[in-house]
């Protein structure tokens, strides 16, 4: 580290400072101005927020991992999600706009009603903004701190302390005026950087060529290394586990950032797009950033560390290794302010979209139904700083509750299809959600305790998830139709509010007075998620074809891409010419 680096770093944090002190006051003029951006972004500020959210500072060093350990192929634990993360483009964007709600938690009391409804918007609200939330800020903490302690002589817990504070101080004054900006700026900075490392790993191998060779070496052909698909018979990925995840894991599992219909952050952002067409756009051009453009500098670094440092205990060492040992003077300081950048857009995220659960779904709606906004508003900077100290508890003991996490993700194990279907089929009710919820833990952990499955074992993985799946749909179908439907007045305000359409909902859009009407997309919606489907693997795959040098290869790939985009790009103009749908909020909704 230089003086020049120092200053690159220094410069940085002072502009993302800037940032945060200059929206202060726009965010504090309403909770939907806090939480929302005031409803008034454009699509691509909003989809540019949310895959700076999805590029922590552990992220590349996931990456690295995966393809130190099984080869390109390695990342299709989590490529597999490309069709979730496109299904809600086309058949949930607008309705989550149409929704008008401040968190996706709020949902739950627009489409169901009573004491159940009630109960299910608290548990929700609490399980999101709290253990989920802070494992998963745990988890990125421990990363940056793991990146600090190998590249920086200085103590790591008082860096860590040091960009922590300082996220959490631009997220509680700026709310998400502050985030998106800074994320904006942060995503530029950390693709930025990973280019920058990537180019300089491959030279340090003596390019393509040099590495190849490399590969060969270390994986016994190259071949084996850059194969885009798993190799059959391989034990990481076994093909009853591979079939899962192409055709089960990415609609009936519920996870953070790849819920199944959106949620989450996700759905934050289409809620704070200016329409309907923007919420929508925000999230394919999410998707294709997140899966076609991103991952092959880091892919690119994980198989050049392969290389260079053969052998490592812990593969993610190899990708920070490669910052300190290959970069020269000022880009060292250029990609660890690009890491910094990464670490601290996903953690002013989640503390922004954590306090909206406490303060819109806890606070406002059990505590203080009549609170002004300029109360809610300090409410919320409160919750957000009470996320930060209990953040840093939870780091400091992830250790030990580590196991706890499995716990919370079986919840979802199998909930997907409720997601899914809560929109476009009226007889879904809040014990409907229930029932899946209890359901997917209990059959996770009869399986994983009774029957002593291992879900670290590929294979019994895919067992369990088809189990669970298997058992928690059964349940939900009886309760279901075991429980009483939703009131009627409860049914009619949601439909008139989102207007979904489609045969789920002929009986409820009869009785609003609408008649029968299609789906909304219609059958465009279908040929969209194909064509969006086809054009982010295609153009993940023709990108990396061209950099090994297979022109034939990847100009196929990126040809079927662009035909893709361009079925994508005429449908996308016809929706920009229907009037922006204006739905009346319905008599049970609540703050």
């Amino acid at each position: 580290m230089t003086t020049l680096d120092w200053l690159i770093i220094a410069t940085y944090f002072g502009a993302a400072a800037a940032i945060g002190l200059a929206m202060a006051k726009r965010a504090g003029r309403s909770l939907a101005d806090y939480f929302l951006s005031g409803r008034a972004l454009p699509w691509w500020l909003a989809g540019t927020s949310m895959v700076a959210t999805t590029f922590a500072a552990d992220t590349p060093l996931a990456v690295t991992e995966l393809v130190v350990k099984h080869g390109v192929a390695g990342n299709w634990l989590w490529w597999n999600m490309v069709m979730s993360g496109i299904l809600t483009v086309f058949f949930y964007a607008r309705l989550w706009r149409r929704a008008d709600v401040l968190t996706d938690v709020e949902f739950t009391e627009i489409r169901y009603a009573g004491r159940p409804a009630a109960f299910l918007r608290a548990f929700r609200a609490a399980y999101l903004a709290l253990p989920i939330n802070l494992v998963i800020m745990g988890w990125v903490n421990l990363a940056m701190a793991d990146i600090i302690g190998i590249t920086l002589e200085v103590p790591r817990a008082w860096a860590l302390v040091f960009c922590f504070v300082l996220a959490s101080a631009y997220s509680a004054v700026s709310g998400l005026w502050g985030v998106v900006l800074t994320d904006f700026f942060q995503f530029a900075l950390a693709v930025t950087g990973a280019i920058v490392l990537a180019v300089f790993a491959v030279n340090a191998v003596g390019g393509i060529t040099g590495l190849e060779e490399g590969l060969a070496r270390a994986y016994g052909s190259p071949e084996r290394a850059l194969a885009l698909f798993p190799r059959p018979g391989v034990a990481w990925m076994p093909v009853v586990t591979l079939m899962v995840y192409l055709s089960v894991n990415w609609w009936a599992a519920w996870y953070p950032g790849a819920e199944p219909g959106g949620g989450g952050y996700i759905a934050q952002r289409i809620f704070s797009s200016k329409s309907e067409r923007d919420g929508m756009l925000a999230t394919l051009w999410f998707n294709i950033a997140h899966y076609a453009v991103r991952p092959w500098p880091w892919i690119l670094v994980a198989l050049a560390t392969t290389v260079l440092y053969p052998g490592l205990a812990n593969p993610r060492e190899g990708y920070v290794r490669a910052v300190v040992d290959l970069l020269p003077p000022g880009l060292t300081g250029l990609v660890l302010a690009s890491f910094a950048a990464a670490y601290m857009s996903t953690i002013s995220t989640q503390l922004n979209w954590g306090a909206s659960y406490l303060v819109r779904d806890l606070y406002q709606r059990f505590v203080a139904p009549a609170a002004r906004q300029a109360q809610l508003v300090r409410v919320s900077r409160l919750a957000t700083l009470f996320l930060m100290i209990a953040s840093l508890l939870v780091t400091y003991f992830l250790g030990s509750i580590e196991g706890a996490w499995r716990f919370l993700l079986a919840l979802g194990a199998g909930t997907g299809p409720v997601f899914l279907l809560r929109w476009y089929w009226w007889r879904i009710n809040a014990w409907s959600e229930i029932s899946a919820m209890v359901a997917s833990l209990v059959t996770s952990l009869v399986l994983w305790f009774g029957a002593g499955l291992d879900p670290d074992d590929p294979a019994q993985w895919a067992w369990i998830m088809l189990a669970t799946v298997g058992v928690s749909t059964a349940t939900w179908l009886a309760v279901t139709y075991r429980t009483q439907p939703e009131p009627e007045h409860t049914l009619v305000g949601f439909y008139r509010r989102v207007r979904a359409g489609g045969p789920g909902w002929a009986r409820i859009a009869e009785a609003a007075g609408h008649g029968r009407e299609p789906m909304t997309g219609g059958v465009l919606n279908w040929t969209n998620w194909i064509a969006g489907v086809v054009s982010v693997y295609a153009t993940l795959f023709g990108v990396g074809r061209l950099i090994f040098r297979d022109w034939a290869g990847g100009a196929a790939y990126l040809a079927v891409a662009a035909v893709a985009f361009a079925w994508i790009g005429r449908n996308v103009r016809e929706y920009a010419q229907e009037p922006e749908w204006r739905g009346g909020a319905p008599e049970t909704a609540v703050p």
